[in-house]
């Protein structure tokens, strides 16, 4: 039997937010185990946290298909949960990844921030790109449609309103080989607010191609689009995104990012957790 714990991160005022699995000190289960605790749980996914010789502890991450390099929403869920149970003895903690080692924030409040990799823009799409995959007339063709990275690729995609945005209803097949082409995880759409409220956009996150066709909340592809607005859109050093409301799960998304002279030093991820529930697993 495998204990495991049910949190969920990016959450909006205790509620929403998206959910994964948490499994603590089994480096005794193999990539197979790992994929069926994942698969069995039935989301997005599931983080592995063992010892570690180089950091404060060591990370896997496993959709129920496959292993994939980091998830912020399970690291956040992972610390807001050791807070939670009082397992926390000091403020900032590194954690060992396939992505590098990464550092981590916990406020005194309780929001846990992690640390991203620094942004790589990559390929500008053409707004042809999206022909058959969802309405080409959403999108806003005043910005750039670009894959951005601070440690998982996407393709952002602006949408001209939140109202178009809420409509959309891609066609995952064909979305699926949009992103075997560009070896992206997946589309993450958006729609800037106004500035009402201090949200920054409205986002949705689609990744079918990891049997994932939308996600409640991503902290690396809105690390990846703060990055993008500060390139294009206005320099702040925090940038607050909503994401989840088509699943009924809304869930609040804090990206600080710490400049100099307009260039992007630094790329932290926060938010809130809270834990759902710990089941226990069998693996025979």
């Amino acid at each position: 039997m495998v204990e495991v714990h049910v949190v969920s991160a990016f959450s909006k005022d205790n509620t929403g937010g998206n959910k994964a699995g948490l499994v603590f000190y089994r480096p005794d289960l193999s990539s197979i185990q790992k994929m069926t605790i994942s698969r069995e749980l039935g989301y997005a996914e599931t983080a592995f946290i063992t010892k570690s010789s180089s950091a404060d502890f060591r990370f896997e991450y496993f959709t129920p298909t496959e292993e994939v390099p980091l998830c912020g929403h399970a690291t956040i869920g992972a610390f807001a949960f050791l807070n939670l149970m009082n397992k926390l003895s000091k403020s900032e903690y590194t954690i060992e990844t396939k992505s590098g080692i990464l550092s981590i924030r916990v406020t005194s409040d309780g929001m846990v921030f992690m640390e991203q990799n620094l942004p790589t823009y990559s390929d500008v799409l053409s707004l042809d790109s999206f022909n058959g995959c969802l309405d080409t007339n959403s999108i806003d063709s005043k910005l750039p449609i670009q894959i951005v990275s601070t440690g998982l690729r996407d393709i952002l995609l602006p949408i001209k309103s939140s109202e178009d945005l809420k409509k959309l209803e891609p066609n995952f097949d064909v979305m699926t080989e949009l992103s075997k082409k560009h070896n992206v995880i997946g589309v993450h759409a958006f729609a800037l607010e106004g500035r009402e409220n201090n949200i920054t956009a409205i986002c949705r996150n689609f990744a079918p191609l990891y049997d994932i066709d939308e996600e409640s909340a991503t902290g690396t592809s809105n690390c990846g689009l703060a990055c993008y607005l500060f390139k294009y859109i206005e320099k702040k050093s925090q940038y607050i995104f909503e994401q989840g409301y088509n699943l009924n799960n809304p869930s609040r998304i804090v990206v600080n990012l710490t400049t100099h002279n307009d260039i992007i030093d630094a790329v932290f991820v926060g938010g809130y957790g809270y834990l759902l529930e710990t089941k226990s697993i069998s693996l025979s």
